[in-house]
């Protein structure tokens, strides 16, 4: 599996609108935040959204990306005929190989059978364009629903991308997550969190972690996804807690993004060796 990291380890700072933010997050920020921790590749999910960047400007880009040896991965909410359309335009621009997508969007939750359909639709372009759709779990479906999904369409050209801590929106733990879609991702992303009781004992919360630091089981999550054969990317994302000041808050996500870097290349790296 290649290290990459997602557009969604700086979920604060892609928010942030200037003149908040010192600068503005970007497709370049991205690009030279992998180029100098060493990653080879960068994904770009709907929260900084390809399709608002011109022709052009996705050409200067791809290449810029391509000069570096950064391979990208696209990404996208919604998942209707029209942008899984214009969205498998988009990575084949780019050289994609990889097209993420969760599903709903706002006002937008169409059933197992519409999905399927749209999907069904596309797989003769997905084709062409030798791109692999990778469905997100994220909160609405439980697993077996979006496995029951994958397998019905039956294609190598369509799997899961496995979000790490996404399913405990659906209450289910990354157990029951591994056993289901393990066998078809295409990607994983690997997001750390820590589940703690409230000091009134009424209750949890749910709040993100550097990786390493929190609950998931990397080594586990790793081998789990690797022994199908299908995930050839992991990528890092976070859900740092925000900090009293804007400022601090973007310091510390930069600092997550970088350590979990690291700890998913020490990982990656342990798996590597033989016993």
């Amino acid at each position: 599996m290649q290290l990459g990291i997602s557009s969604f380890a700086f979920g604060w700072a892609v928010g942030t609108p200037a003149p908040l933010a010192p600068v503005a997050f970007t497709t370049e920020t991205l690009l030279d935040f992998a180029v100098a921790h060493r990653v080879s590749v960068i994904q770009f999910g709907d929260n900084l959204p390809l399709h608002a960047l011109t022709e052009e400007a996705l050409d200067r880009f791809a290449a810029r990306a391509c000069s570096h040896r950064v391979a990208i991965e696209t990404g996208a909410r919604g998942l209707t005929a029209a942008q899984l359309e214009r969205y498998i335009g988009i990575a084949r621009r780019l050289d994609a190989r990889l097209l993420r997508f969760v599903i709903d969007a706002k006002g937008y939750e169409p059933d197992l059978a519409a999905i399927a359909a749209i999907i069904r639709d596309e797989l003769p372009a997905l084709r062409s364009a030798n791109v692999v759709l990778g469905i997100e779990n994220h909160d609405r479906f439980p697993c077996a629903t979006l496995r029951r999904l994958v397998d019905t369409i039956a294609s190598e050209h369509v799997g899961i991308c496995l979000d790490t801590a996404n399913s405990l929106g659906a209450g289910e733990g990354i157990g029951e997550v591994l056993a289901a879609l393990a066998p078809v991702c295409v990607n994983l992303h690997v997001k750390d969190y820590a589940i703690e009781r409230l000091p009134s004992l009424m209750g949890f919360t749910v709040t993100g972690r550097s990786l390493g630091c929190g609950m998931l089981p990397i080594d586990r999550v790793l081998d789990s996804v690797a022994q199908h054969g299908r995930c050839t990317t992991a990528v890092v994302e976070t859900w740092p807690p925000p900090e009293p000041e804007l400022a601090a808050t973007l310091a510390k996500e930069l600092r997550w993004a970088g350590e979990s870097v690291a700890t998913l290349r020490a990982a990656l790296a342990r798996r590597a060796k033989p016993i």
